[in-house]
């Protein structure tokens, strides 16, 4: 995190044991890790960037992860908001256009549309704290979402969001590397420059599930208020007490154990992350036919 620090002896010490070092900024954004020697299967790395270039297997993952996505939008919103009985079932709709999209274009117009429908009814899965709803002048807005905005984020319903995928991010890297993918080469998010393109394909279905999930938590449990951001050069960041409370909140979610809906036994988040990549790994080497996506139920 930002202000921290560690020698050069601590950082060779974590190369030798296998311990990745993350490099975040004071805002949440990510900017890259230190690590030791590559994974050795580099055997996975190949067929990852085979399957790349396969024109079939893309659009086949991608679709999993966008379904797995919007189908665990639909369900965070049933169980936590008051989203109208339309909405819920036009979420349901877009499952099924994921599910069938014949390219990656109309896949992105499917999220497009998804993403509207959810964001519509954040603000439902938030309970209203007055003093938050008039707040005195000069002071930010409370929590109120009218459209997502980064890089930097314009409110601190954005700012929180922003935030935690960002430490998603992070964690998806960091497990990717762990199980011998190469973060950078996606199938849904195009590869660019510096962009951990895998990462970002393979937490797409647990954006809601734990970054938006932990975000109504710290909110509805009086985690982070109104009061605990700033603002700097256009936008709105964390303090850092309420962006040590949330990144409590985030690693608290990753030790919550469920039922793994494949496997059928308990176990936590942080350990799902690894079976998901180890289920894409046994895809792309042809061990299994098809890549389940993880869907909450």
């Amino acid at each position: 995190m930002s202000g921290a620090a560690a020698s050069a002896s601590v950082l060779r010490e974590c190369c030798q044991r296998g311990i990745p070092v993350v490099h975040m900024s004071g805002g949440g954004w990510f900017y890259g890790l230190t690590q030791g020697l590559p994974h050795k299967n580099v055997e996975l790395r190949a067929a990852q960037f085979d399957a790349a270039r396969d024109g079939d297997r893309p659009l086949h993952l991608a679709r999993r992860l966008v379904a797995a996505k919007v189908h665990n939008s639909r369900v965070l919103l049933r169980r936590n908001g008051k989203a109208s009985e339309l909405t819920l079932e036009q979420l349901r709709r877009q499952v099924r256009r994921a599910e069938q999209a014949g390219d990656l274009e109309t896949l992105l117009g499917c999220e497009g549309s998804a993403a509207q429908l959810y964001f519509a009814s954040f603000d439902s899965m938030l309970k209203v704290v007055a003093a938050a709803s008039s707040p005195a002048k000069g002071a930010l807005p409370a929590f109120d979402y009218t459209t997502r905005t980064r890089r930097p984020p314009k409110d601190p319903l954005n700012a929180l969001l922003s935030f935690a995928y960002s430490l998603l991010t992070k964690d998806w890297t960091v497990t990717l590397f762990t199980v011998g993918f190469d973060p950078m080469m996606g199938f849904y998010h195009q590869p660019r420059y510096g962009k951990p393109a895998l990462a970002l394909d393979l937490m797409e279905p647990f954006r809601p599930v734990i970054a938006e999930s932990v975000v109504v938590g710290v909110i509805n449990n009086g985690e982070v208020g109104a009061d605990d951001f700033y603002e700097r050069t256009g936008g709105v960041l964390l303090k850092p007490p309420a962006r040590k409370r949330l990144i409590e909140a985030y690693e608290r979610r990753l030790k919550q154990e469920i039922q793994h809906p494949l496997f059928g036994y308990a176990c936590t988040y942080r350990r799902i992350f690894e079976l998901e990549a180890r289920l894409l790994a046994r895809y792309l080497l042809g061990e299994i036919p098809e890549y389940p996506g993880f869907r909450i139920r």
